[in-house]
């Protein structure tokens, strides 16, 4: 004897919300966000308004020596921009700086902060004392490295190579992008640490007992769980130094002005050069709105494969 079986009971429908309650939603989602509104109109005033007026002098032939030749040039500046051997100077000066400065300062932070997670007596003065490079001025950093580290005859680095030979050699004329990247590194190395330092707290310390139990050694726990953690503390340190960096200028200006000539010259300080040494606002703004269009692009492309390593993180604890 065969028994029907009953269909399973339909789950009941959503009740269709009318136009007045779509209506209430909307009014109440711009009443939350009404309070923001001035701070956005701020926002937009400040950044977005000079950088139109940016794109506007960068469209105009405009040289202050000479007032009376303004004329609309359209796109003839960034010609000239792209064609200009000092421009791709700085330009690679800008890629070999921050490249540099960033990949050594999170090397140097990850080595410090592995030693800094451990339990030691003195910890939080050690983690201060580190942690002070980052909070000078970067003014100060400059004059610090030119005048007592780098200085010929009395600074610290010749004498402590004095027994090497090296007695007078002078740093910053004789090596000016490495001087620059050293007090760039000595500046950012407490940053990358104290990112990477809380990456290795977060860890979860079942892993590592679970892994010693296994037998891995230190260096295996390091290279396979370790490291993968903190790859997105590692990401998010490389994006904001990148960002930081290439926006250098007082480090530049107080240690080498650029010299000798443009050899030191980055994209910030070329176009500072452009604008009131050589008085050219439509080539400078031109040269303005390029390495702003450059870094939102540099910034966009880092942004989207840190949300995607966090979205496949989420995704693999979920």
């Amino acid at each position: 004897m065969s028994t029907a079986t009953a269909p399973p009971p339909e789950a009941p429908a959503k009740p269709a919300r009318s136009a007045p309650a779509r209506r209430g939603g909307r009014a109440a989602g711009w009443a939350r966000r009404a309070p923001l509104l001035p701070a956005l109109v701020f926002m937009l005033v400040v950044t977005q308004l000079p950088f139109l007026a940016t794109v506007v002098y960068s469209l105009r032939s405009w040289n202050l020596l000479r007032p009376d030749s303004q004329a609309w040039v359209g796109l003839a500046n960034y010609a000239a921009v792209f064609t200009d051997r000092q421009f791709l100077g700085a330009a690679a000066n800008t890629v070999l700086i921050t490249a540099s400065c960033v990949v050594a300062a999170m090397l140097l932070g990850l080595g410090l902060a592995l030693l800094l997670d451990r339990g030691f007596w003195g910890q939080g003065v050690v983690r201060t004392l580190v942690i002070t490079p980052f909070l000078v001025l970067p003014v100060a950093t400059a004059l610090l490295w030119k005048h007592i580290m780098f200085e010929p005859v009395f600074g610290l680095v010749n004498f402590v190579l004095s027994p090497l030979g090296v007695d007078t050699f002078d740093w910053v004329s004789q090596m000016p992008v490495a001087s620059v990247v050293v007090a760039l590194v000595w500046q950012w190395t407490p940053f990358m640490m104290l990112l990477v330092l809380a990456g290795l707290q977060s860890q979860n310390t079942d892993a590592l007992e679970a892994a010693q139990v296994d037998g891995a050694s230190k260096w295996q726990i390091f290279l396979w769980i370790t490291l993968p953690h903190l790859r997105r503390y590692i990401e998010l340190g490389v994006l904001l130094g990148s960002v930081y960096v290439v926006n250098t200028f007082d480090t530049i200006y107080m240690m080498t002005q650029g010299g000798p000539g443009t050899a030191s010259a980055n994209l910030p300080f070329y176009v500072y050069q452009r604008t009131f040494l050589g008085f050219d606002i439509g080539q400078s703004a031109a040269m303005g709105v390029v390495v702003v269009v450059g870094t939102i692009i540099v910034a966009m492309l880092a942004l989207r494969l840190i949300f995607r390593t966090f979205m496949n993180a989420q995704e693999a604890h979920s």
